[in-house]
């Protein structure tokens, strides 16, 4: 049964946030035509699955994970809850998906006081978290192209670098008709994550600005041209990245109880997709109960947590100028999904009730030390996993977790993406806009054991004794005992 593809077919719709409108999903939409409002994808026969137990879904979803079937062995083995319209020929498997959730190390746990553990979305292709979404909107595009008999489709997209990297890899693989194009911020983008796309041969075109700048451009694009838009305004993005919170509920035997979900809040397209992801778990009676998610954003990109930290009734959304931040996916000002956050916040409390949701701050120092910490500690955390770790730190100052509840953070790439930045803060090369001032108790440099001249004077048996007698005094090694 793992092995068979579902029969289930869905009736997928564009729902917008601002005017309500609905529109059907055979067509490329990003905003609302009539109010340029953003959209979810809505199942009109959502209700059907409930026809089926949620234990009995639980066993379905279980038994996929045995599969040797491409089109189920990754986001898709949640086939029904996702994009049930496209076919088994349409989806592209890469391997995203199945990120491993990694318990903390005894010693970290005890340093913070805290249950906690990883969920290491830099294990998927492209070393982010972008391939969930990536993944789901090329296996939509290519159903299009199939369906509409298209001869070019020219992919755009804005990034601060996952994202393109992602985009650039899946239009690789998939080929023609399919092009892809990339949109980054001038000098503001780490050397790792341009070598991505610049690897996969996408055309690469870089802007004076922010992230802010390229999406402004990205938008009259798509709003203008015959373009595909793969940003996080794309809704089949959103419907991808919910995977993310079904891989969490199935590593703990679906049991949510106890349990809160931190993410670093961007672009807000993750936060809204797993909370999305829960909300169809506990409709289905997956999931009995909620998970706590709590989202996490520095003091140089705070928009969604100054909107939250207003009282209720008198909370007005504006965005924010951003500053310079080693969390860089989280340097956005104006976060494209807000509307959505806003729509699936109200949701979420209303099923889970009062401290369900939560924002937290934290400084553009704490993001660099948490990352710091937790890799000092066996994980391979980047930026953002590292502000979700000082995201813990903050939220348990501020008393919204209770002593015994698991925190599961969100690191949404590869450390060695943003490697440079660790290398900025060992050398305290960081410029002022930073304010990071290093602590001598995190930089780790290396140790010059002996200088080239020095080597030119020493051959053979003479250079391994004296290299090894300076390590040893170096160490304070022991001479063995016998």
């Amino acid at each position: 049964m793992h092995n068979e593809f579902p029969e289930y077919r869905g009736e997928l719709e564009y729902s917008c946030l601002g005017c309500g409108k609905k529109f059907p999903a055979d067509e490329l939409y990003y905003t609302c035509p009539d109010c340029k409002g953003v959209f979810l994808l809505n199942d009109k026969k959502f209700e059907n699955l409930k026809e089926i137990p949620g234990k009995k879904w639980q066993d379905i979803f279980d038994q996929r994970t045995r599969t040797k079937k491409n089109a189920l062995r990754g986001i898709f083995r949640f086939y029904e809850l996702i994009a049930p319209v496209v076919e088994e020929e349409d989806i592209v498997y890469l391997g995203e998906g199945n990120t491993p959730i990694i318990t903390s190390s005894p010693t970290l746990t005890k340093k913070i006081g805290q249950p906690l553990a990883y969920k290491n979305d830099g294990q998927n292709p492209s070393a982010s978290f972008k391939d969930r979404g990536m993944a789901c909107a090329f296996s939509y595009l290519k159903f299009l192209v199939r369906k509409k008999n298209w001869g070019q489709v020219l992919t755009i997209c804005a990034s601060t670098g996952d994202t393109s990297a992602s985009a650039a890899l899946y239009a690789a693989y998939v080929g023609d008709p399919i092009k892809s194009v990339v949109l980054l911020p001038q000098g503001k983008v780490t050397i790792q994550q341009l070598a991505q796309p610049l690897g996969s041969g996408a055309v690469v075109l870089e802007i004076p600005g922010v992230f802010d700048d390229c999406m402004k451009v990205v938008e009259y694009l798509a709003d203008n041209f015959r373009v595909a838009l793969l940003n996080s305004k794309n809704a089949w993005r959103i419907l991808g990245q919910e995977s993310y919170a079904y891989e969490v509920a199935q590593w703990y035997d679906w049991d949510m109880q106890g349990k809160a979900v931190f993410v670093p809040v961007g672009n807000a397209g993750n936060i809204t997709a797993i909370m999305s992801g829960f909300l169809k778990l506990k409709k289905l009676n997956i999931i009995d109960e909620l998970p706590r998610i709590i989202g996490v954003q520095s003091s140089h990109a705070d928009p969604v947590f100054k909107y939250y930290a207003q009282e209720p009734g008198k909370r007005r959304f504006a965005p924010v100028k951003v500053s310079p931040s080693v969390a860089q996916a989280a340097m956005i000002g104006n976060p494209v999904s807000f509307p959505r956050v806003k729509a699936l916040v109200e949701e979420y409390e209303r099923v889970g009730g009062p401290g369900i949701f939560n924002v937290v701050q934290v400084e553009e120092q704490e993001i660099i030390e948490g990352m710091l910490l937790a890799n000092r500690y066996g994980h391979i955390a980047c930026t953002q996993g590292g502000e979700c770790l000082a995201g813990l730190i903050r939220a348990k100052e501020a008393g919204l977790l209770d002593k015994d509840e698991l925190a599961i953070l969100d690191a949404t790439a590869h450390s060695l993406k943003f490697i440079g930045f660790q290398q900025m803060y060992f050398e305290d090369s960081f410029p002022p806009d930073y304010e990071i001032k290093p602590k001598k108790e995190f930089i780790n440099t290396p140790r010059q054991v002996l200088g080239e001249q020095e080597k030119k004077t020493l051959q053979g048996r003479e250079f391994t004794l004296e290299v090894g007698n300076r390590i040893v005094e170096i160490l304070g090694l022991s001479k063995k005992e016998g």
